[in-house]
């Protein structure tokens, strides 16, 4: 289940998880997303509520496309760890991700590929 991340211009493949969170994604498809900036090493949106099965990660790489708190879907361009997530999916090629993310607030779309 792969879909198509579009960014500051530049489109990224993610492979979705083949979950209820995952399929749940899927069906919210397409969505524009106005993501804001948290800690140099991640954008989030609140209000894309999906199911929620929350894993402690110590280690969290940058694609990483997760869930926090059943309701805010979180984009890392940047490492991270020590929070419990819902993993969603994975950009398999970041090259370019945090260049096409920026500073500040981004408009990002996702759409099945």
């Amino acid at each position: 289940m792969k879909v198509k991340i579009t960014v500051g211009g530049k489109a990224f493949t993610a492979e979705i998880e083949d979950s209820q969170t995952g399929k749940a994604f899927l069906d919210k498809l397409p969505l524009t997303l106005d993501m804001s900036e948290l800690g140099g090493n991640e954008k989030f949106c609140y209000g894309v509520s999906l199911p929620r099965n929350d894993q402690h990660y110590g280690s969290i790489v940058p694609g990483d496309l997760m869930l926090y708190s059943g309701n805010c879907l979180v984009l890392f361009y940047g490492a991270a760890g020590g929070y419990s997530y819902t993993r969603v999916g994975k950009i398999a090629d970041t090259t370019g991700l945090a260049e096409a993310v920026g500073k500040g607030s981004v408009t990002v779309i996702f759409e099945q590929q």
